[in-house]
């Protein structure tokens, strides 16, 4: 995988209009981008943000396509499965 992808880390606590920003600013620069997501709250915020860049992306002819997968990572010293939403424009 590309490792030059941007990772946008999203919380319970983001804002989903400024997660959706994010993206399509990324998707703009880069056409792609990684969101990554711990626990249920973060994951609706995420998809949240997603849908709303999607209407930001679409005048510009392209379709948001997301593949999402799990990732193990350590925080705070102890391993935690996180979702990775991997979203890219075609």
């Amino acid at each position: 995988m590309n490792e030059d992808i941007k990772l946008l880390k999203v919380s319970t606590k983001s804002k989903p209009n400024s997660v959706a920003g994010a993206i399509a600013g990324m998707i703009r620069s880069n056409s792609r981008v990684k969101i990554q997501t711990i626990g249920a709250g973060a994951l609706n915020q995420a998809v949240k943000g997603i849908a709303i860049a999607r209407g930001f992306i679409a005048p510009t002819g392209q379709e948001l396509v997301c593949t999402p997968y799990f990732k193990d990572i350590e925080v705070n010293g102890e391993t935690k499965t996180a979702i990775v939403l991997n979203i890219e424009s075609r």
